[in-house]
């Protein structure tokens, strides 16, 4: 393998399977061998791409086709049995975020790929942000001394443009929810640079989505790290107009950090004594998808990772564990909404 290119398929082909092929297409080591997705192709605006096209996973994996790796870029609630499908294909899989819409489904991907030997790459582009590598390394090297508190803000716009009748977003079963859709990213991050939390307080509300999603779209969390320290998540997509911000704000023993704008790609605050702060890389732009954006466009990295990982270089940058962790975080923040559903 370590000469030959990778040979990838997509599965799914809206917005961010379009993107994972472009970065297959993008990458010298990579061969886009297929595609797949439910709907026909000349509505998906891929007819460009020569690959083979399939209309089910099923399809796919039945055609014996020589694909090394399946990126799962459907909706939420398919990732974890379509990643099993195809580890059980003995394909390595990229999945998109969530790997799946609950921790069992998730332990049962990571079963898959032990039993199968491969490899699970749960993508999480905003790991490769500047701010992001920036403040991982402040934190490994205990540059902030003790981290007292943590305030993760995350107040987007999604409306009736994103939210269209008849479509899986805003279903329990396909979606899931906000923090698996919009917010598991920066529950990413936070877990990556902070490890686990504990002692979860919540409130939740659904201010302007009643009528188009089966879910909150807003919600005040507290709870305090494993690791020490206290933190807390305020999150809402009932934000008129466009997005608002996606921030971080760590407050520790020798100083502070906030890295915010929209998607948490600018260093706004670093106050920390007898340091000085490093120039970064300009920050990827958000994916744009109309009247919309989303995190950043880091989806090459990704690309990057998985070639790099199959070839021996390197390990991957999100395994399936942590994939795991960030889906067990949001269930038990969950598991409190569903609480007072149903009292």
């Amino acid at each position: 393998m370590s000469d030959s290119k990778i040979k990838f398929a997509v599965v799914g082909c809206g917005h961010i399977g379009k993107r994972h092929a472009e970065m297959v297409l993008g990458n010298s080591e990579a061969e886009l061998v297929a595609l797949c997705d439910t709907r026909p192709k000349s509505e998906l605006g891929i007819e460009k791409h020569t690959a083979q096209f399939f209309s089910s996973i099923d399809e796919l994996l039945a055609a014996d086709l020589d694909i090394d790796v399946i990126n799962i870029c459907t909706p939420n609630g398919l990732h974890s049995d379509q990643a099993s499908l195809a580890l059980d294909k003995g394909i390595h899989v990229v999945v998109e975020k969530p790997i799946g819409l609950s921790k069992a489904k998730c332990e049962k991907v990571i079963y898959k790929a032990l039993r199968n030997h491969k490899h699970v790459f749960a993508v999480m582009q905003n790991r490769y942000s500047p701010p992001s590598v920036w403040i991982k390394d402040l934190v490994e090297r205990k540059v902030l001394g003790d981290i007292f508190m943590v305030q993760l803000n995350c107040y987007w716009n999604r409306d009736s443009r994103y939210y269209k009748a008849g479509g899986w977003k805003g279903t329990n079963d396909l979606d899931g929810g906000t923090l698996y859709t919009q917010f598991s990213h920066f529950i990413d991050i936070m877990y990556w640079l902070f490890g686990d939390i504990e002692n979860i307080q919540a409130k939740f509300n659904d201010f302007t989505h009643k009528d188009s999603t089966d879910f909150e779209d807003s919600g005040f969390v507290a709870f305090d790290f494993v690791d020490g320290g206290m933190g807390s998540l305020n999150y809402s997509t009932a934000v008129a107009n466009q997005n608002l911000e996606s921030s971080i704000t760590v407050i520790g023993e020798k100083g502070s950090i906030k890295i915010g704008g929209q998607y948490m790609n600018e260093v706004e605050v670093c106050n920390i004594e007898g340091y000085e702060m490093p120039e970064l890389p300009p920050a990827n732009p958000p994916n744009d998808y109309g009247p919309y954006k989303g995190s950043a466009a880091n989806h090459h990295f990704v690309i990057e990772n998985v070639i790099d990982t199959l070839k021996g270089r390197t390990t991957a940058t999100t395994n399936a564990l942590e994939g795991l962790k960030v889906v067990d975080i949001i269930e038990r923040i969950y598991s409190l909404r569903d609480e007072k559903l149903l009292k």
